[in-house]
């Protein structure tokens, strides 16, 4: 059993303690009790902590810097418009959420013409990615989709009218029970789907 006093004495400088570490600097985050919790070992590309000693990087730094001719996404040029047009189309389409079609919708638009050669190549894309599930005539009715069920109908009042940048971004991120075809077909050819895609629905 500790003597009165210096239970006294523990007490107060307990109290002292707990109310020397109240403040109302919101900027203070206060002393932290394990760093090595907060800050990695390793060494992180986007951050840079105080008494980062990188020494393999110019100045310090975590992050390496770009290669040189690095080109920021937004400001890429060249002499052929149309592949500039289906990058940055593409690149818009990454910055979009998989469950925000009505995005894509607003958003995108054919970069291609809807030529009879656009639209041929487009034919064959289909046939090779989508008449399994939906049907030469997009009808829903391919081989896939007798065992899938539920394959909708191109030509129906609900998506006869569905626009370049929804159609796009289901055949990227899929939607219900359709898979991602965003990595096994290239923009270029997606668009060309699209068009093709848009004489189904007029059937």
């Amino acid at each position: 059993m500790l003597n009165p006093r210096y239970q006294f004495v523990l007490f107060a400088g307990l109290i002292g303690g707990l109310l020397s570490s109240c403040t109302d600097d919101h900027n203070d985050t206060g002393t932290e009790f394990a760093p090595n919790m907060y800050h990695s070992v390793a060494y992180e590309p986007m951050s840079q902590t105080e008494g980062d000693t990188n020494t393999i990087n110019p100045y310090g730094m975590n992050m390496r810097q770009p290669v040189a001719g690095t080109v920021a996404r937004n400001k890429f040029t060249g002499s052929d418009s149309l592949k500039n047009e289906i990058l940055h189309q593409d690149l818009i389409s990454r910055t979009i959420p998989n469950d925000s079609i009505s995005y894509s919708a607003a958003a995108l638009k054919n970069p291609l013409a809807a030529t009879p050669e656009n639209i041929e190549a487009g034919k064959l894309q289909y046939e090779r990615y989508c008449q399994h599930c939906h049907g030469e005539g997009g009808k829903g009715d391919g081989l896939v989709a007798k065992m899938y069920k539920g394959v909708p109908v191109y030509s129906s009042d609900a998506l006869k009218t569905l626009n370049d940048g929804h159609i796009y971004h289901v055949i990227t991120h899929g939607k219900g029970r359709m898979w991602p075809h965003g990595s096994q077909i290239t923009p270029a050819n997606r668009w060309k789907i699209v068009l093709y895609v848009h004489e189904l629905q007029k059937q």
